[in-house]
């Protein structure tokens, strides 16, 4: 089980610059739908990659999904070298992302990003009109069941509700 509030905190607590998406920022914006991870869209320059690298070594950063034992070491050279992780850690499962489809990178974002609490934690999260095109850019199903809602909350918001 994810703690998502464990995670922002860990995250903010090092200074990283990261934009909540997916489900979390939608469930920031008030939707209903459930998720089971953390997926943020994370700076790559080497300052924040070096801050990445160190505050997730404590707990246990490996790849989800991958079988257990294979050599895997989560550092400033695997991040830089790399560019989306889907990892799990003793805090949750969490993605970074170094860029995502429908919206590109962490510099990309940040003009439709805003200051939120996400589970108690002040940090920026993409906006409703950012995440809406996200996630139908990025076409899987459960992106595409989660837009309707979506725009619903984006109405509302534009109604001034």
């Amino acid at each position: 089980m994810t703690n998502f509030r464990a995670v922002l905190e860990t995250l903010v607590g090092a200074d990283v610059k990261f934009i909540v998406i997916g489900g979390v920022a939608a469930v920031a914006h008030g939707t209903a739908r459930l998720t089971l991870d953390v997926d943020v869209v994370y700076a790559r320059d080497r300052e924040n990659i070096a801050r990445l690298a160190q505050v997730l070594a404590p707990h246990a950063p490996y790849l989800r999904g991958a079988p257990p034992g294979l050599p895997f070491r989560f550092d400033e050279r695997t991040i830089a070298h790399g560019l989306n992780f889907t990892l799990t850690t003793d805090l949750g499962s969490l993605d970074l992302l170094g860029e995502i489809v429908g919206g590109g990178n962490f510099e990309d974002l940040l003009p439709h990003a805003a200051e939120l609490a996400v589970y108690g934690v002040r940090c920026l999260c993409l906006d409703l009109p950012a995440l809406i095109r996200s996630k139908r850019a990025a076409g899987r199903p459960k992106d595409l069941e989660a837009l309707a809602e979506l725009e619903a909350l984006l109405e509302e918001q534009q109604r001034g509700g």
